[in-house]
Formats: C-alpha cells, structure tokens, sequence
C-alpha cells in the first residue's frame, strides 16, 4: 500500500524512468526497480518509527523541489569561484556540483597507479565489473530513504585505492549545491580501500545559492584487511538546506577507521552511519561535533555492529545546541554472540545553553557476548556555573568566557583528529563559529 508520502517520488520515477536510467549507467541502473519496489510499498518515516524519531522524514520530502534528471550543466565555475584550502595540508581537490562529479579539462593531481578518483557514473560504465562488486552492497535493501536514492541517484563520486597502494595527500572533495530553483539532489558515493591501503579523504559541503536545497546522499565504504581509512565530513550550509544522509562501511581483519563527521552551520541534517566490524582485529574511531543555533536541528544515528572477536570501537560524540535548536543522538553499539574479547566505549556529551534549545540522547548497547569490556554513557547540562564565575573574576568578560568554554568543550573531538593541519583548521573554524561570524571558508567566494 502506498503511502501520499511517496507519491510524487514514485510518481516522478513512472514518468521519467527512460531519462533517469539513460542519463546515469547500466550498474546503478540495475538496482532502481527493486529500489522502487521498496519506495512504492514502504512509507518514509514518521516520528513513530524508532530509528527516526526525532527527524520526521515524512516532513523534509514533502516539498515538491526540482531535480537535474537530464544532467543539464550546472553554470558554476567552481575552480575559479571556490577556495577552501587548509593551509599545510596540500589537498588534492575534486569537486561535486549537486549530484554530478565536476570533470573538466583542468589538469588533475598525478595518483599513484591503479588508483581511481572520479564519476561514479563514468567509471561505472568504462569498468562496470568493478564498480559492481561494491555498488549497493551494503546499502542494498537497507531502508526507504536509502532505497529512494538508489531509485534516483545518476552519478556521485567513485574512490578506489588498490591493494598494498597508499595515496599520500588528502583527497578533499568539495559538494558545493548550486541552483537556480528550490532543488532536491540524490548523490551517491564509493570508497574503497582493499588490502593494505591507506587514503584519507575531507568532505567540506557548500551552498552556494540561496536555495531550498533537499539532498539524499548514500556513501558505501569498503576498508580492506589492514587497509588504513581516515574519513572527514564538514558541514557549512545555510538554513534552508537539509542534508539526509546513510554511511554503510565494513571493515575487514585488523583494519584502522577514523570517521569524523562536524557539522558547523546547516539547516536540517540526518546522518545515519552504520559501522560492521567483519574481521578480527579491526578498530575504528567515530567522532562527532555538532553547533548548532537559531532553528537548526542535527540527528546522528549511529551503530557499530562488533560481528567478530577482538575488536576495539571508540565513540564520542558532542553538541553545544543554543537559541531554539534541536539536537539528537541516537547511537547503538551491537556486540554478537561470538564477539568475544570485545572493547567499546561510547560517548555523548552535549551543553544546551537556551531553555529554549533541546537536546535528545540515547546512547545504547546490545550484548551477547559474555567476555567483553563495553561502556556507554551521555550528559547533558549547561556551562560550568564554578568554572565562568572563576574566569569572571580573573577578569574575562561573561561572553569571551562562555566562548572559551564551549570552544573547550568541542576540542576534545577535534583533537582525536590525526591530521594536524585540518586539526588547527577546525579549531579556528570553531572559534569563528562561536562568535557568530558566518561559516566560510577563507578565499570563499560562493558562501558570501
């Protein structure tokens, strides 16, 4: 039975399947009917499914917004009009124009052999064996707002690194959302790391037009046996932009993850990540830092599933929500019954400085396994009342006192960060954030 929900998506699909599919490749075209089958029969969330109980889904796709179906080029010059350089770190950069990879005649950086950074669409059609064997594998049959991107989803962004190959500088990918109308994206995202390799890779998401942007991203990451993975994801959009987006990654025997999601100024955003640890051995740290004012509302849901023995999970998340924002953590940590010698730790600590502001948490753990050391815990509170009469009466004026505070209070999470120059990044860009100066980054002329 369908749900009025999902019929103008359903509808749209009927209407435009030939376009859709001739506009994207045969390997994502593949997965769109059972996708649709999904969407037409299973509602989008409401508040009274569990998993999305502080984010009404049914709400945020409600709108009737726009979308690119025929992959018209999108008039934005991005190497000419974006800057987002963290100093010291030597990026190499790609760049995202709504949904579709931004290829052009610029030179790109040299990449070790083997190594792929580009469309999704163009590498699924010129090596469709190998875009199969990782598109929609985790993500396949997962839930419907994911099924609803795998039935509209074109093109996105392809990573591959091969085994034994490291690539050596970050690989910064910039989403910039750019529209002449209120408009809804569908992106999709694969990176995959096989056996021994090592890449790390910056998000930074832009608008870049003061529009109604909706956008549904599916990223599926693949870290291979003693494959070495750092992920980042930067936040800094405007009000009317809301960001739906579901992380799947496997981790095979004793690889590393360092997955850190910041999100600094936005709308509405939804990020759900779920994390299988499938190979002995494997650790993985999951980090997150969210400030959040005015209207906005930020839900991260998370879970890490502890499949197989001796493996470690780190987890800390933090908000500082303010004014008449809404927060939300939900994070699960799920221990089988053969994950024996287990280690897990789980953290959410948030400060919510307007009685007007909410904050809703949960963190979870699920046991089924008897010899393992698992932990989990939240707070929530207001700033120290000792700690800013002590700073007051050494002479720091209540408001220089409270940033101090509260820029303290977000560090932890940024100093679990490896890589020392987006480190230093983030810090002035929090501080900046705290001080209520518009989020951009330095040289940013899309964001102004």
């Amino acid at each position: 039975m369908n749900d009025n929900s999902n019929i103008q998506y359903t509808a749209l699909y009927d209407e435009c399947r030939d376009m859709v599919c001739r506009n994207s490749a045969p390997v994502l075209n593949a997965h769109r009917e059972a996708a649709y089958g999904t969407v037409s029969t299973t509602p989008l969330p409401d508040r009274k499914t569990e998993e999305y109980k502080y984010t009404d889904m049914q709400q945020l796709f409600a709108p009737d917004l726009g979308l690119n179906l025929q992959r018209l080029d999108i008039p934005v010059n991005p190497y000419n009009a974006f800057r987002c350089d963290v100093p010291n770190l030597s990026t190499q950069l790609y760049f995202v124009v709504n949904d579709s990879f931004y290829d052009d005649s610029t030179p790109r950086p040299e990449l070790p052999e083997g190594v792929i950074i580009g469309s999704l669409k163009d590498v699924a059609t010129r090596k469709p064996e190998l875009v199969a064997r990782f598109y929609n594998t985790m993500a396949d049959g997962k839930d419907v707002v994911t099924a609803l991107n795998t039935m509209l989803a074109q093109d996105g962004l392809f990573i591959y690194v091969p085994k034994g190959v490291t690539v050596g500088r970050t690989i910064q990918v910039v989403n910039i959302l750019r529209a002449d109308v209120d408009m809804m994206v569908n992106r999709r995202v694969v990176i995959v790391a096989e056996e021994r390799a090592a890449v790390k890779v910056l998000f930074c998401d832009h608008a870049a037009d003061d529009r109604q942007f909706l956008t549904t991203q599916v990223a599926e990451i693949f870290v291979g046996k003693d494959a070495d993975v750092e992920i980042y994801g930067l936040e800094e959009t405007h009000q009317r932009n809301t960001l739906v987006s579901n992380t799947y990654i496997r981790q095979e025997r004793n690889s590393r993850l360092h997955h850190t999601l910041i999100t600094l100024h936005n709308g509405t955003t939804r990020q759900t990540t779920q994390l299988t640890l499938a190979g002995e051995g494997a650790e993985c740290w999951m980090n997150g830092a969210v400030i959040a004012d005015k209207e906005q509302h930020v839900d991260n849901n998370t879970l890490i599933d502890h499949a197989v023995p001796h493996c470690d999970s780190h987890e800390l998340y933090k908000y500082v929500i303010d004014d008449h924002a809404t927060g939300a953590f939900a994070g699960k940590v799920l221990v089988r019954k053969d994950a024996q010698k287990t280690t897990s730790e789980e953290t959410n600590q948030n400060i919510v400085a307007t009685k007007t502001a909410r904050m809703y948490t949960q963190p979870m753990l699920e046991i089924y396994a008897d010899d393992v050391k698992c932990s989990h815990g939240s707070t929530v509170g207001q700033i120290n009342d000792k700690a800013l009469f002590y700073m007051q009466q050494r002479g720091i004026p209540e408001r220089e006192a409270r940033l101090l505070l509260q820029t303290a209070f977000v560090t932890e999470v940024v100093d679990n960060i490896p890589l020392e120059p987006l480190r230093n990044r983030l810090h002035y860009l929090i501080e900046k954030r705290f001080r209520g100066e518009l989020s951009k980054c330095e040289g940013c002329k899309l964001c102004k």
